[in-house]
């Protein structure tokens, strides 16, 4: 395993979905602004690899021994326009275009359309043989490009796990527009693992609710269509990593890996969300 396979994965989606997109542009033109955020982690031989496109973001928990607490490290770079660098490496990237990243109602979007920077798919941001009728006018740019307008190249840390490290919580940008990163490792580590995914989709709702001025149980009720006025899809996977084997350990057992996620809609009482992008 290394950075450089992760990468060429990474492309070699990218590349296929490009093509299918390609395949079906006469049947089905609207596959060209289908997209996806893409965040990967994985353990082995002691070392954890974490690369991401999008505003996904993975937290390792880390127990200190002196507070017995538990620190909460971010580990992903995000892609979101939001973010200052991001907006500078765009119009490093595009100097020439003076709309590359535009403010539309308090929110920083790329071309004034979309959050993220990097992604999979996305083809009509990425070839302008993708950004022209039949597709949607709200798609459509209105001068052409020459260079791809977003990325699918990832961000990736490669890093030694230690002992102290307890925890990775994997998470939708929807989680984390209402949790922070310490409230989340806050909520794993004290809480029984059983269920943990589903309690910080919870404590993320229950946070939309107060911010509503709603109940929790009233936001619940919501329907597929109208849910997404209120707050972003959310996806959680937690992975516990109770036994770290050593940077010289010949083998590496799966065992020593607890998996809990991903907060199913259902289990919440809430319909299944349909499909949203970024």
């Amino acid at each position: 395993m290394s950075a450089d396979v992760i990468r060429e994965a990474y492309s070699a989606t990218e590349e296929e979905f490009l093509c299918l997109v390609q395949k079906e542009w006469l049947i089905k033109p609207q596959m060209a602004a289908v997209g996806s955020c893409c965040l990967v982690g994985i353990v082995c031989a002691g070392t954890l690899y974490i690369a991401n496109v999008g505003n996904s973001r993975v937290v390792l928990g880390r127990s200190e021994k002196a507070s017995m607490d538990v620190t909460a490290i971010q580990l992903s770079t995000e892609h979101d326009a939001s973010i200052e660098s991001i907006r500078e490496e765009l119009r490093s990237l595009h100097p020439h275009d003076s709309q590359i990243v535009v403010l539309t109602h308090t929110v920083w979007r790329v071309k004034g359309i979309i959050k993220i920077s990097r992604s999979i798919g996305d083809a009509y941001l990425k070839r302008a043989e993708f950004n022209r009728e039949p597709l949607y006018r709200k798609f459509k740019l209105r001068e052409p490009f020459q260079t791809p307008i977003l990325s699918s190249e990832p961000s990736v840390l490669v890093q030694k796990l230690h002992p102290q490290d307890q925890f990775l919580i994997f998470a939708s940008d929807g989680l984390w527009e209402h949790l922070s990163n310490e409230q989340a490792v806050k909520i794993v580590h004290r809480h029984p693992r059983k269920g943990i995914a589903r309690r910080l989709i919870q404590a993320a709702l229950q946070e939309v609710a107060k911010k509503r001025e709603m109940k929790y149980s009233d936001l619940k009720k919501i329907g597929r269509g109208v849910r997404r006025h209120f707050h972003d899809d959310i996806t959680v996977i937690v992975l516990f990593l109770d036994s770290i084997p050593s940077s010289t350990s010949s083998s590496y057992h799966s065992s020593n890996i607890s998996i809990r996620g991903g907060g199913k809609w259902s289990e919440l009482g809430l319909e299944q969300p349909s499909k949203l992008k970024h």
